[in-house]
């Protein structure tokens, strides 16, 4: 493991609840348990261990994470990656992508400071492809990269997007995650059959989030199909930052409080009016600070 520090000799490869694989610099993998219930593992974390045993180890402290990607709702956070430097939005021409949820992806990458890819795959099988492209306009408008893939495609090209990259890959189920990872690195189903054995008969291997090596600066995680993707953790203010289209009107407002509702004087609302921002992105961004209403209160209440 490259650049690794010797204070913190093992690297989260796999996560599962309260429980980790966690990979050392000698090539063994062990299961790894947090030391304190409130000691949270992501995939791509760096940690001091413990060992107990020799597949079995206690994890002691985590190093300070560069990045964290996660979602929640009210009442849970659930951890995607650590550490990572790009997000993978991947989606598909069948099954036809749910907007909402690619955008609350977007909006908790770019509130987690990491920039995104949106790869459209599957693009040789439908004739949906025009409506999936379609669909994807909104993000094009934003100055999202957006690749396409299919099985027939030459691959160089798009392992060179990944090229000293630790990226999260994230998309519904369906969509082709495992067949772009197992085209990005060869070795991926064995490192899958070896983490199901060290899980034990393949148990949680289809809930785990799994880091990859493309090689030795590139790696790739993979996360379990998501459906819901809450993030009912970001402020107000973190929701206005994260949409990047707003970032230029923020304080032209006439009101310092403006909630870019109905209020007179409303910059984002004057810019939506003449097409110049997505008024479902508006629309989004209204539905996600009352999610993050919602989620203050719950923790308050606890």
């Amino acid at each position: 493991m490259p650049g690794a520090d010797p204070a913190f000799p093992g690297l989260v490869i796999a996560s599962y609840g309260r429980h980790a694989l966690i990979a050392l610099a000698d090539g063994r993998i062990c299961h790894g348990i947090p030391r304190g219930r409130k000691m949270a593992l992501a995939c791509g974390d760096r940690v001091a261990i413990d060992h107990i045993g020799v597949d079995e180890c206690v994890v002691e402290r985590i190093a300070e994470r560069t990045t964290l990607l996660y979602r929640s709702d009210s009442y849970r956070e659930k951890l995607f990656a650590a550490n990572a430097t790009q997000v993978m939005l991947v989606t598909a021409a069948e099954p036809a992508a749910h907007p909402e949820l690619l955008h609350r992806c977007l909006i908790a990458a770019t509130a987690g400071g990491l920039p995104v890819i949106v790869v459209l795959n599957k693009v040789d099988l439908s004739d949906r492809l025009p409506a999936a492209r379609a669909g994807l306009e909104p993000l094009r408008k934003l100055d999202i990269d957006i690749i396409e893939a299919s099985a027939q495609d030459d691959f160089l090209p798009f392992r060179a997007r990944l090229s000293g990259h630790c990226t999260v890959m994230v998309g519904q189920s369906g969509v082709g995650k495992s067949s772009l990872i197992n085209r990005l690195c060869p070795g991926a189903r064995a490192n899958t059959d070896r983490i199901s054995e060290a899980l034990g008969t393949g148990k949680h291997t289809t809930t785990a989030t799994r880091l990859y090596r493309i090689d030795d600066d590139s790696s790739v995680i993979d996360s379990p199909g998501v459906q819901v993707f809450g993030i009912g953790h970001l402020s107000v203010s973190q929701l206005e930052s994260a949409f990047v289209e707003f970032r230029p009107l923020l304080g032209q407002c006439r009101f310092r409080d403006c909630r870019h509702r109905d209020e007179p004087g409303c910059a984002i609302q004057a810019a939506a009016a003449v097409g110049a921002i997505d008024v479902a992105r508006v629309a989004l961004f209204h539905k996600l600070c009352a999610e993050s209403a919602d989620a203050a209160r719950t923790r308050r209440g606890h």
